[in-house]
């Protein structure tokens, strides 16, 4: 008896734990704090503004991130006015020398790609940020750009949307 009433309490213990978690309404178990009465977003197109060029980079990204937002929150996506909107451009693809030989010769290159976002939410305008946001990835200098770009641009995109993710609604 002793035991099933214990049993009893734990599980009002959880249940409200739950009530009081859900009623701050400002958490959520996917790791955003977004406000209650935020109920839209808009991810504007990114522009492409980096000197080397990378044709598809603008949409890889910007469907990225509506990707990103549509499976981590229950945001509506609209074309415009959302209560959030993220506005972006790519200011930079560049690939350099990440490690050098003995003989001067790169071991190894780098593919960095650079963005900067502009984030307004018209509900909570404390929120409002400009930042830049910057993701790399190396490979052996003995590839090629070409044969490794794709591959490496989409591990790049999936690191800039998390980072972009976790900086517009999960305060982080």
């Amino acid at each position: 008896m002793a035991r099933l009433f214990k049993m009893a309490a734990m599980a009002a213990a959880l249940a409200l734990t739950a009530f009081i978690v859900h009623s701050c309404g400002i958490y959520s178990f996917s790791g955003t704090s977004i406000q209650p009465d935020v109920k839209t977003v808009t991810i504007n197109y990114f522009e492409y503004k980096a000197l080397r060029v990378n044709p598809s980079l603008s949409n890889d990204i910007t469907e990225a991130l509506k990707d990103k937002f549509r499976k981590m929150t229950k945001l509506e996506q609209v074309d415009m006015d959302g209560d959030m909107e993220l506005t972006g451009e790519v200011t930079g693809y560049d690939v350099k020398a990440s490690s050098v030989t003995a003989n001067d010769v790169a071991a190894q290159n780098r593919l960095t790609i650079n963005i900067k976002l502009s984030f307004t939410n018209r509900k909570h305008p404390e929120e409002d940020f400009e930042k830049s946001f910057s993701a790399y990835g190396d490979f052996d200098s003995t590839q090629s750009i070409d044969a490794v770009e794709a591959t490496l641009c989409e591990e790049i995109v999936e690191t800039l949307c998390e980072d972009i993710f976790n900086a517009t609604v999960a305060n982080w």
